[in-house]
């Protein structure tokens, strides 16, 4: 039964939401990584995103403000699992 309630949960497929003042719009290099907004750790994309475009929104008056989403999931696979 324990199985069955586990094949019904959907993956967890974590989501890091963090964004930071740019040095220039040329490249990604952080102003300064000491004031680096962690939005926060998702359990899947769509909730990710959700948070990322509010997170965005409140900072659209600012070109070097920047937000982004980290598959985090996809880091903590093992390379063997990755190949299949």
């Amino acid at each position: 039964m324990a199985r069955e309630a586990k094949e019904r949960e959907p993956k967890q497929l974590l989501h890091l939401v963090f964004g930071g003042e740019l040095k220039s719009l040329d490249e990604i290099a952080f102003k300064d990584l000491s004031k680096l907004d962690i939005v926060g750790i998702f359990p899947n994309y769509k909730t990710a995103l959700a948070a990322w475009r509010a997170a965005a929104q409140q900072t659209v008056d600012n070109a070097h403000m920047r937000y982004f989403i980290v598959h985090i999931h996809r880091l903590m696979e093992p390379v063997s699992l990755k190949r299949r």
